[in-house]
């Protein structure tokens, strides 16, 4: 696929990538290493995500009752803290708003989350993580360790097959994948971190939607639907479900490092991938 053919010249010492075409199999091509182990970051986030729905379907949570915790504000619940609404700052224990004002992109809202299915699972996140996701999914070379909010490592062959579940899920019902990637307390502003702010500022369960985002991370050719994640390793995922396409790009340099470019290069790309399955279609 020549779209795959642009990641080449990314400034970033090592890059691998793929693009993924909804099918039976899946429709894969791949450019770079796709062996290669590369930290995530925040691409974590929709794996913690996808195996806390698992988690909401098999009765272990539950999406919209209030938390009772001491270390999550009183009225937020677990769709809350997926959506980045329960008030929580980027990082720290402190929460910075009142529940469901703003969209206040959080680290520790996902922790929380995590720590509400462990404890209610009585098993370690990272255990039920793997149990849940990884392992239906045959993703051997993914592992969390750390933050389930940034601290796994995967590699693109692994990820493809994440991005395919998103396009056709086999772990989790199509009514709950829809329930993932619909706009949470869509009136909410906020900020997109080292993107910009917007108003609204879409989110899902774990997952940012594009809306009417611009300029922004993804393309513009992306759909309004267009969902996903970027990480500050220099990581960049998304699905369109109105193409049902989704790609995946991993690199080894910090996005804050070379961010001008990534904010100019991925948008590229991604036009660049839609615009190439529009032809083939």
């Amino acid at each position: 696929m020549q779209a795959l053919e642009l990641v080449s010249e990314w400034p970033v010492e090592h890059v691998a990538a793929a693009v993924v075409r909804r099918g039976d199999p899946p429709i894969v091509r791949t450019n770079g290493d796709a062996g290669r182990s590369f930290a995530l970051a925040s691409l974590t986030k929709p794996l913690t995500a996808w195996a806390i729905m698992v988690g909401v379907e098999e009765g272990i949570v539950a999406l919209d009752e209030p938390i009772d915790r001491p270390d999550v504000q009183a009225g937020a619940t677990l769709r809350h803290l997926l959506s980045h609404a329960a008030g929580f700052g980027f990082t720290g224990d402190a929460p910075v708003s009142a529940v469901g004002r703003r969209r206040n992109y959080s680290n520790t809202g996902i922790e929380r989350a995590a720590d509400l299915l462990a404890a209610a699972a009585d098993i370690p996140f990272a255990d039920y993580l793997t149990e849940a996701v990884f392992t239906p999914l045959d993703m051997g070379d993914t592992v969390l360790s750390g933050s389930p909010a940034f601290g796994a490592r995967s590699t693109v062959n692994d990820m493809v097959k994440f991005v395919a579940e998103l396009l056709a899920p086999r772990l989790i019902a199509p009514a709950t994948r829809a329930d993932v990637i619909t706009p949470q307390y869509p009136d909410l502003a906020g900020i997109v971190p080292e993107v910009g702010r917007f108003d609204p500022c879409p989110w899902g369960l774990g997952v940012e939607i594009l809306g009417a985002k611009s300029p922004h991370w993804m393309g513009r050719a992306n759909s309004p639907q267009s969902f996903g994640h970027f990480g500050g390793s220099g990581t960049m995922m998304w699905v369109d479900p109105v193409v049902e396409v989704g790609v995946v790009a991993l690199t080894d340099r910090r996005f804050d490092e070379w961010s001008p470019d990534a904010l100019r290069l991925w948008p590229e790309f991604s036009d660049a991938v839609l615009e190439e399955v529009g032809r083939l279609a």
